[in-house]
């Protein structure tokens, strides 16, 4: 910042549904902007996001895809069931063992809340964060939500693979992972569908390919409304 000629801040409204907030950096004569947000939805307007939010079910690859986004943008990086364990001091098997599946969507909503305040971050969430508005609502705020699908046969033979590897998710209903994968999606594929601005089906895809779908896709959608 030594050699910055000075640093502006324009704020016009706030940075709501109703506000615009533009951020401009001045250097010498030369002014570059770094980032704007049009937020006012009611009226039309279109928003530049500077989050990339990853969601899906279990073992679709969020954590995995989304390492691989920061590293290629410079964007930082955020987990938030790594958040949620941290905070809480126990892993989330302890957690939904001891207080519950309630419990534990108590603190996930906090932590996706704090989560939500980031910025030119790429940001990994848990499988169940859509079935509560209030946390698509936060991360919409300014993220650009991406959707990573897969079919249920694709997700259990996933999730045997990380069991065989020692990596063991509690249980969502009890019953036998097929018909829980089945189940769960069943509820949770129309609301995935519903917050997501873009979405990848992932069974055929590697990694590689995911980030980069979505790296371009974000790009797009950035030089679009700046």
């Amino acid at each position: 910042l030594s050699n910055m000629a000075g640093l502006l801040f324009l704020f016009l409204g706030e940075r709501s549904a109703h506000g615009l907030m533009v951020l401009f950096l001045i250097k010498g004569r030369e002014q570059t902007k770094l980032t704007a947000f049009f937020l006012d939805r009611n009226n039309g307007g279109m928003e530049n996001k500077c989050n990339i939010v990853l969601i899906g079910y279990r073992c679709s690859g969020k954590t995995s895809v989304g390492k691989i986004i920061a590293k290629r943008t410079g964007m930082d990086f955020c987990d938030t069931d790594d958040l949620i364990v941290k905070n809480a001091g126990r892993s989330i098997e302890e957690i939904v063992g001891k207080d519950g599946w309630g419990r534990f969507r108590e603190i996930e909503k906090d932590i996706i809340k704090e989560a939500s305040g980031l910025d030119n971050t790429v940001i990994t969430t848990g499988g169940g964060i859509v079935g509560d508005e209030d946390n698509v609502k936060n991360l919409k705020r300014n993220g650009y939500v991406v959707w990573l699908e897969g079919d249920a046969e694709v997700l259990i033979n996933r999730m045997n693979r990380d069991a065989d590897a020692g990596n063991v998710r509690p249980s969502l209903t009890g019953a036998d992972s097929m018909k829980e994968t089945k189940k769960v999606l069943e509820v949770r594929t129309p609301l995935y569908r519903k917050a997501a601005d873009l979405v990848i089906n992932t069974d055929r895809l590697s990694l590689e390919d995911v980030a980069e779908r979505i790296v371009k896709a974000f790009s797009d959608q950035q030089s679009a409304v700046s």
